[in-house]
């Protein structure tokens, strides 16, 4: 399989939107994506993007995704955080994966990232696996919070 990693553009919003519904369905929440393609599009693309992606793609095909932005940690400083990573269920294992987490680690050290945050459901064990081959650090004790407006 040839896969070619590069940065995400506007045409490739509808493909990036079917990706995440894609793994909203696998994380058994599709009701909780209120996301849009419009809304993607500006927050991605516009005139002050607040997130920055890349693709994978297969003969031409989009068949994965990372979205990242940027944080602050007063104790560690410019932080990258990885919001996604997915890939379509029929080629997971085949290394696309591997290579857009590679590269949003690369884009991280790029800009003076002092390291990467994310989160993982703690039932996919295979993401966790995955995770694990990078000598990944998981917390325990931080509880991860949120209000929605």
């Amino acid at each position: 399989m040839n896969t070619v990693i590069r940065e995400a553009i506007a045409a490739d919003v509808p493909a990036m939107m079917g990706l995440v519904k894609e793994l909203a369905l696998y994380e058994k929440a599709p009701e909780q994506v209120t996301n849009t393609e419009a809304l993607m599009l500006k927050d991605g693309f516009g005139e002050n993007p607040i997130f920055g992606a890349f693709v994978a793609e297969v003969d031409g095909i989009v068949v994965g995704l990372s979205i990242y932005y940027y944080r602050y940690s007063t104790w560690k400083g410019r932080r990258i955080y990885l919001e996604d990573l997915v890939v379509k269920e029929s080629l997971r294992g085949k290394g696309a994966g591997k290579l857009l987490f590679e590269a949003v680690i690369e884009k991280g050290k790029e800009v003076g990232c002092t390291g990467m945050m994310w989160q993982v459901l703690d039932w996919n064990e295979s993401a966790i696996a995955f995770y694990k081959k990078y000598g990944t650090t998981f917390d325990e004790e931080w509880v991860n919070c949120h209000l929605d407006f």
